[in-house]
């Protein structure tokens, strides 16, 4: 189990990240299996590690440690884990460089990118650490002369947390967070494509002198094994997983049996719609910003642009400029602005759906070069885009934007909610009645209404329909990891 050079090299403090998984405060450098898996550089293909490939065996083993630390971590005070929580967003700070090349060698957006989200994912740890004091109870009136009624908020217990590839800090970050703050102790199981970020918070944890157990991470190719664990264990009380609608499903039917409590972010399909009354210039850099963030390869990004047919030609017009001013490449060089996709299917399903668009009539236009590299996907502008089209229906997750013309807001929400998700949609208009009545008419967990940046941690994160529940984030995104006691006393 090791780390290359072509990953130590680029790191100022070499000992933030360890090839092996991490388990009652010890790291585990020895696959259960015998096994080893790769982690490599989508830009350039080097091999960044070689990490333990740990399975049921190995995630029954971090579970029994979670469960073992939770008691002592829950009965510490609310500050004490504050303090903890401190420590650690401190720390993230203080190495932000060395956790934001970590993410751009491993998963590939742009290393300003990345930075931006290591400081987004610390913002969490701050945020629920200063939560972490305002768990809250209530008394409430006796329903009878002698009897006293209160209501107490108690940590879950251990949690299980899957986490996706394209932001292997911040979605980690976000759940951890809250779950840490008022008690419970948790196993986390990252993306094989990248598990050197959830690697070095708990790394940063373990610096910070967070208790054996009360962390614990297991990396390793073989998901459905290890969530088919989490979700079976009755010492697991709940699961955050974010990811495709897909995989949620199946990890729903396996918590049915232990009646377990979960709460997920996901598949999006997000339209963003440009009304007749917008700002042109405002709309253009809100597309961009939600569009081309990670190379499109988020759950909240743009998926359908639909834009009035008064100011469509003139938005593609615009939106082609910009989109010419994107560098793809390495996340590391000077002046990249779009990283490569992650892997070979990421690829393919691209151009399967714009192979399927231009059957239908599509116009398909890449702006911009191409750099070496097989996992590099050119900007990629759909004009004619239409309904019966598969990228009317499906997430992209590719830095392709397909443009709807339409012609009233009635047509263009109807069209908007014609779809099983509901994560985040975004609109531009000025007219303060319609911003009103489009607001609660679209059927989506978040709405951003004049810009394209719709994240942070002060708001409550998730959707609707098929796109999950649970909240992320903010006063709400402490709930889902407590339970609520009534105590009735007789006096």
């Amino acid at each position: 189990m090791t780390l290359t050079s072509a990953l130590t090299d680029k790191l100022s403090e070499k000992r933030i990240v360890v090839a092996g998984g991490f388990i009652g405060g010890k790291w585990n450098t020895v696959s259960s299996r015998g096994k080893v898996f790769r982690v490599a550089n989508p830009a350039t293909g080097e091999v960044l590690a070689q990490i333990s490939d740990l399975s049921t065996h190995a995630t029954r083993e971090a579970i029994d440690a979670a469960h073992a630390a939770q008691p002592g971590w829950a009965a510490l005070s609310a500050k004490a884990r504050a303090d903890k929580l401190k420590a650690l967003h401190r720390l993230m700070v203080e190495n932000a460089n060395d956790l934001a090349r970590l993410l751009t060698l491993e998963q590939g957006k742009p290393f300003a990118e990345a930075k931006g989200e290591i400081l987004y994912g610390a913002a969490y740890i701050e945020w629920f650490a200063e939560e972490a004091r305002r768990v809250y109870g209530d008394t409430i009136p006796g329903h009878q002369a002698d009897k006293r009624i209160m209501v107490i908020k108690q940590p879950v217990g251990v949690v299980g947390l899957i986490t996706p590839w394209n932001f292997p800090n911040a979605m980690l970050a976000r759940k951890l967070a809250p779950a840490l703050a008022v008690g419970c102790t948790v196993v986390a199981k990252p993306a094989a494509e990248t598990p050197l970020s959830a690697l070095a918070i708990a790394r940063l944890m373990e610096w910070a002198g967070f208790p054996p157990g009360v962390f614990n991470v297991v990396p390793g190719t073989d998901a459905a094994a290890i969530g088919q664990e989490l979700c079976a264990n009755p010492k697991v009380a709940k699961i955050s997983f974010t990811g495709s609608t897909n995989v949620g499903k199946i990890l729903m039917r396996q918590c049915a049996d232990g009646v377990k409590r979960m709460s997920m972010e996901l598949g999006g399909n997000a339209p963003f719609i440009v009304f007749e009354d917008a700002d042109l210039d405002a709309a253009v850099e809100g597309a961009m910003v939600s569009k081309f963030r990670n190379a499109g390869q988020t759950c909240v990004c743009a998926n359908r642009i639909y834009v009035h047919a008064d100011l469509y030609d003139a938005f593609a017009e615009k939106l082609a400029a910009k989109m010419e001013k994107l560098r793809l490449g390495n996340g590391l060089e000077k002046d990249v602005t779009t990283g490569p996709l992650i892997n070979e299917k990421a690829i393919e399903k691209v151009e399967a759906l714009l192979a399927d668009a231009s059957e239908h009539g599509a116009r398909i236009s890449a702006i911009g070069d191409r750099p070496e590299g097989a996992l590099f996907y050119p900007t990629t502008l759909v004009t004619g885009a239409t309904g019966d089209m598969r990228i009317a229906r499906e997430e992209i997750f590719g830095p392709v934007a397909p443009l709807f013309r339409f012609e009233t807001t009635e047509e263009v929400i109807a069209l908007a909610n014609a779809t099983e998700f509901g994560l985040a949609a975004y609109f531009y208009a000025r007219d303060i009645s319609k911003v009103y009545k489009v607001a609660e008419a679209l059927e989506y967990g978040i709405i951003g209404i004049n810009t394209g940046i719709i994240s942070t941690e002060v708001a409550p994160f998730g959707g609707v329909k098929q796109s999950g529940f649970g909240r992320e984030g903010s006063k709400y995104g402490i709930e889902d990891y407590l339970d609520i006691k009534y105590l009735c006393l007789s006096v």
